[in-house]
């Protein structure tokens, strides 16, 4: 993207040119403008639903104007942009605040556009936001995996396997023991297996870590579709639907809207926040966490202050495929589902887009991974409701917003320095 340079009087003295940074402006410039053709094309009114917020009282449904509600949502993002642009202007970075409001004002007059002046059609609010939430659960696992490994300076590019062959032993370890408790015991098995094949290659044999992880993608889809087709549909005992329990904490699940959405879930959701917060503070304030950025950022400065840089590899890699076979659990006893051919679906590269848009941190690919999330959801409802827009095309949304974001909001991003290449 091209960039104009503008200089102050202290820069020209200094003989520093300063570019204006013209991402953030053109991107909630053009959700603006969406947001007020969508506010304008709305006619009648808007039905949401609120059905099962809460089961403290019946928070019921509401009828909503929607071009009042639009323009309404409209003018706050123009509020926004300009902010945005006069920061942009000043060579002064936005707050990623500005941005989200804009994004969601755009989100939320999209939504009642599709269901205006549609009497049939009703808003799922607690629905839309929940499925949101689980379809992130594997794409969340995926992204910790690849941060894990990265950090370390292995890039994975098998979270796809990974996650297919966790969902395949989840099922196999579930049925055969009768227990959906041991299906979490095999999935981070089977995807640690797979990252040992990973770790090999890249660290022992310095293969090119890309190539090596397509090779390993390709492997594991053509090994389960295999063991699909002949051990599975002949002992069909051995693929069982069974699902991890839903537990609710008592009273935080009455909250209205966030209580069922965040605290009436399953436990493989429950795991997932918890090994988010685990790794976030593990890599930013442990002995481990210094190790693992320092192997991915200078290995060579690592292993002169003593650090085992491959050994610290070695165990990150296999730590980050049990993570992705824990996340490929969801595909089977999370949701309650029979194990069926490439069920990942493409998952594990989104995961690897939600780890570059979170900046390799945690808590920004946990952000950039209920995006998408809510992204894959939002194209299910939307065809539920009867959206004007083509089934087609709600199918690509979750991969249009995975394009759209990585290429528009992540700017330049700085991978850790030594990712990728071997040592010594």
């Amino acid at each position: 993207m091209s960039t104009a340079t503008l200089t102050t009087p202290a820069a020209q003295a200094e003989g520093i040119t300063t570019p204006i940074q013209w991402r953030d402006p053109i991107v909630t410039t053009a959700m603006t403008a969406l947001t007020f053709i969508m506010a304008l094309l709305s006619s009648g009114s808007s039905r949401v639903s609120f059905a099962g917020a809460t089961s403290w009282f019946d928070m019921g449904n509401y009828t909503i104007p929607a071009m009042m509600t639009g323009l309404i949502l409209g003018v706050i993002a123009l509020a926004c942009t300009a902010i945005v642009w006069k920061k942009a202007l000043a060579r002064q970075e936005a707050s990623g605040w500005l941005v989200g409001i804009v994004g969601i004002a755009f989100v939320v007059t999209f939504l009642l556009w599709t269901v205006a002046g549609k009497d049939t059609s009703m808003l799922p609010v607690v629905s839309l936001l929940a499925g949101g939430l689980m379809f992130a659960t594997p794409l969340v696992f995926g992204s910790m995996s690849g941060i894990v490994c990265e950090r370390s300076g292995i890039i994975n590019i098998a979270i796809e396997g990974q996650l297919l062959f966790g969902a395949f032993m989840a099922t196999i370890f579930a049925s055969a023991s009768g227990s959906v408790w041991m299906g979490l015991v095999g999935a981070p098995i089977a995807g640690a297996l797979v990252s040992v094949l990973l770790a090999l290659f890249t660290i022992k044999y310095r293969a090119d870590h890309i190539v090596v992880g397509v090779v390993l993608n390709m492997l594991v889809v053509g090994l389960t579709a295999f063991l699909f087709s002949t051990l599975l549909k002949n002992n069909p005992g051995l693929n069982q639907i069974m699902a991890l329990p839903t537990w609710g904490i008592p009273v935080l699940k009455d909250i209205p809207v966030i209580g069922p959405v965040l605290f009436n879930q399953s436990v493989h959701i429950y795991l997932m926040f918890i090994v988010v917060i685990v790794l976030q503070f593990m890599i930013f304030n442990s002995r481990w966490g210094l190790r693992t950025r320092a192997s991915g950022e200078h290995p060579k400065a690592a292993d002169t202050v003593g650090i085992k840089v491959n050994r610290i590899r070695w165990q990150n890699v296999i730590l980050a495929g049990a993570l992705a076979g824990m996340g490929g659990a969801f595909f089977t006893i999370g949701q309650g589902l029979a194990f069926s051919k490439d069920m990942a679906a493409g998952n594990g590269f989104i995961a690897l887009a939600a780890m570059i848009l979170g900046r390799w941190n945690p808590r920004g690919a946990l952000a950039a991974a209920l995006l998408f999330g809510f992204a894959t959801n939002l194209g299910a409802v939307m065809q539920v409701v009867g959206s004007p827009i083509p089934a087609q095309f709600l199918l690509m949304t979750p991969y249009l917003v995975t394009i759209l974001a990585v290429a528009g909001f992540v700017g330049a991003v700085r991978a850790p320095a030594a990712e990728g290449k071997p040592y010594p």
